[in-house]
């Protein structure tokens, strides 16, 4: 719930605001991102309540690791979202 929506935002973010490709772009896009946005508070919470569980076992190592991969995503995310702001 939450690795799913970061990778999605930056693509629909091109396609639907910066450079508007698709019909009714504003429609989706007030659709989607809201949903996004739902299922990424969502996502993380979960992961961040099962990091910080007791005692240490496969799913608090998998949920670190998730949460490792999601830092990623948002770092890699505002970079190139910081590189579309400069081309404008």
């Amino acid at each position: 719930m939450a690795i799913v929506p970061a990778l999605l935002f930056l693509p629909a973010f091109v396609l639907l605001i910066f450079s508007p490709q698709v019909a009714h772009a504003t429609l989706w896009a007030s659709i989607l991102f809201p949903l996004m946005a739902i299922a990424e508070v969502a996502g993380v919470w979960k992961l961040a309540r099962n990091c910080v569980g007791r005692p240490f076992n496969l799913l608090t190592m998998l949920s670190l690791g998730a949460m490792l991969v999601l830092l990623v995503i948002v770092t890699y995310t505002g970079v190139f979202l910081v590189a579309l702001a400069e081309r404008m």
